[in-house]
């Protein structure tokens, strides 16, 4: 696969030549002040792009599956319950997570395609009268099928059965692409990783965790220590880590925020609006549709676009790997071969769109499926030209 294609799946992303250069650092003594220089302006950015008006970022050498073990062995004990629905490969595996930890999982099945279903969990917290429920899971977006769900209507839901459950949320392919609102949305503990919107390599959890998350650790009994927050926040006081650190990613998520708040949060949640946009239009061009049931549930940084019957989205993404060096999303559990995925997040232009949208139809066409040449690059196109600020304003 050329290295000079840009990839399209969805993580981990391009990475801007600037963020790979400040990650390719000397060895540094991460128990030195210099380090606690270097660290301190990661956390503060992050909190920034969260949204946080209090709480405490924490950041893991791992990936966004570690930041989903911390945000539950931090907060809960064996026998727990915690409410998630199941609705994607994502929402899937973090129960399974659960599973294994002993935690009683409740869990609410719906349809690969649609998004988490608000009124079923405000069902259930309104008949947890006990108050079992500890904590609920929630998939900001997800993606294995290109759907984002309504966390705000979530924490509404929590409002509205007056339960005190903690919220949880995997904004692993969301956050630092797509609005996030930590404290506007109450949400406990977020939980993103360094290969998505931060346009890093993976290597790095990023949490954010509310105060009653925080005092949720005092009696929470489940067994950690590589992930124990005390461990990190302690050594945090002292400017550190408990452990040796993944320096050069640090490093490198402090430049990443610079060049995001450079560019402007809002402006980069437009530009990966404006992207997708584009994407659909193409998709419905060819004659398919994303696989979200509906548009409103239509994900900004992955749209999962439903082949044709007869048609398999896995031999798409082969194709387009060994014939034309560029990168796409498989399909994922039940939509294994029955989608393929085109990831516009992190570090892409509209012209890189462009190129990629033009590669899968090449691949269509070498395999038979029936679409026309040119006609999701034109749609595209049309779409792009009428949107994208020129180089002149976007500079004032």
């Amino acid at each position: 696969m050329s290295m000079q294609n840009p990839v399209f799946i969805p993580g981990p992303t391009n990475i801007p030549d600037s963020v790979r250069k400040a990650c390719d650092m000397g060895t540094l003594d991460h128990r030195s002040p210099a380090f606690a220089r270097m660290f301190k302006p990661a956390v503060e950015g992050v909190r920034r792009v969260l949204k946080m008006s209090d709480g405490e970022v924490i950041v893991i050498p791992s990936t966004g599956t570690g930041g989903w073990e911390a945000a539950v062995t931090n907060t809960l004990s064996p026998g727990d319950t915690v409410l998630a629905a199941r609705f994607g490969m994502f929402s899937h595996r973090w129960i399974d997570l659960c599973q294994r930890h002993g935690l009683n999982v409740e869990i609410i099945e719906t349809p690969w395609g649609q998004g988490a279903p608000v009124s079923a969990i405000e069902a259930a917290l309104r008949a947890d009268h006990e108050g079992k429920i500890k904590a609920v899971l929630a998939t900001h977006n997800e993606t294995a099928t290109g759907v984002k769900s309504d966390i705000a209507g979530i924490r509404r839901a929590l409002d509205a059965a007056g339960h005190g459950a903690m919220l949880f949320v995997d904004g692993v392919s969301s956050i630092a692409s797509m609005p996030f609102d930590f404290a506007g949305w109450g949400v406990d503990i977020a939980v993103a990783g360094s290969q998505k919107g931060f346009m890093l390599p993976a290597g790095l959890a990023i949490l954010g965790v509310s105060p009653k998350a925080i005092a949720a650790m005092e009696t929470a009994g489940l067994p950690r220590t590589f992930f124990d927050f005390n461990d990190m926040l302690s050594a945090y006081a002292r400017g550190g880590y408990p452990y040796t650190p993944a320096v050069g990613l640090i490093a490198g998520l402090a430049h990443s925020i610079d060049l995001l708040e450079s560019e402007g949060m809002d402006n980069v949640y437009t530009r990966h609006q404006r992207l997708a946009e584009g994407v659909r239009r193409a998709v419905f061009a060819w004659g398919m549709t994303p696989f979200a049931s509906t548009a409103d549930l239509y994900s900004d940084t992955v749209t999962a676009v439903k082949v044709p019957e007869g048609c398999d989205g896995t031999a798409l993404v082969q194709l387009a790997a060994t014939k034309y060096g560029m990168a796409f999303g498989v399909g994922l559990g039940e939509v294994a071969g029955k989608v393929f995925r085109i990831g516009h997040l992190g570090m892409l232009t509209e012209a890189m769109v462009l190129s990629g949208l033009c590669v899968a139809e090449m691949c269509m066409a070498d395999l038979g499926w029936p679409v026309k040449l040119g006609t999701g690059v034109a749609a595209a196109q049309e779409y792009y030209r009428g949107t994208v600020p020129a180089l002149a304003l976007a500079a004032e």
